[in-house]
């Protein structure tokens, strides 16, 4: 499902655009559940991330979040099904990968800046990687509105942003911004340096992630302790095979 080009790429800059892979309609059906799903959580959407002892930020000031989207509704099955985002996390991962989490973000109007981080405890040591993520656009990304920052290549350091930057608030001369249309998805070696910037727009900036890990390592997001009978029903083997169940 990917080119040896894809997957060089992948390898040398830490991450990967996979195109669009959602129709127009397919992200207006996705953006039309998210908010019905926001509107009947109310305070309590994203409560199982502040259940989780393994996220850091479970509460963000300045974004919208909804986790454990698995058992929300067959409209985002594809966010880990998908053969083009398994196969580049196989290529940063192998073969031994489960999903940790899936979850949903948006970046409020002024709001969302995040300072340069990994999604793993310390850096990678000699190119053994535990963590990837992709991002699935929900909105085009732009230059104002909040869309995520990589610096490329920084994966392959064995120093953290925070070891290697005085403030790792500001921006990086090599740090590059995923600029793209709705529906593109994006593929990130979660040990690459990367974070959100500010929306500068009077518009939410929404986006889901689907984070993956090595078997060996605890999801985010505890699967079997969540998972619905509904969703074990229609997911089938594959799927409980990527969701550990």
């Amino acid at each position: 499902m990917l080119t040896k080009e894809e997957i060089e790429f992948l390898d040398i800059n830490g991450y990967l655009n996979l195109g669009q892979l959602l129709t127009p309609e397919q992200v207006k059906q996705i953006n039309d559940r998210l908010a019905e799903l926001m509107d009947s959580e109310g305070e309590n959407a994203g409560a199982e991330l502040a259940e989780s002892k393994y996220i850091r930020h479970p509460k963000e000031e300045g974004a919208d979040r909804l986790a454990d989207l698995v058992n929300k509704g067959p409209v985002f099955d594809v966010f880990y099904t998908h053969p083009r985002v398994l196969a580049g996390i196989e290529a940063v991962l192998g073969q031994q990968y489960k999903l940790s989490s899936l979850n949903y973000r948006a970046a409020k109007p002024g709001k969302g800046h995040q300072k340069l981080h990994v999604d793993w405890k310390n850096a990678a040591v000699n190119g053994t990687y535990k963590v990837c993520n992709s991002i699935w656009l929900l909105d085009d990304f732009t230059e104002h509105n909040g869309s995520t920052r990589i610096v490329p290549t920084t994966h392959k350091l064995s120093l953290l942003p925070d070891e290697a930057m005085a403030d790792a608030n500001e921006k990086h001369p090599d740090e590059i911004r995923i600029i793209a249309p709705a529906g593109s998805v994006f593929i990130f070696n979660s040990h690459v340096w990367h974070g959100g910037t500010t929306n500068h727009t009077d518009r939410d900036r929404r986006s889901i992630h689907s984070y993956f890990c090595t078997r060996d390592q605890p999801q985010q997001i505890d699967q079997k302790k969540y998972i619905t009978q509904e969703t074990l029903q229609c997911v089938g083997e594959k799927g409980k095979r990527i969701l550990d169940v």
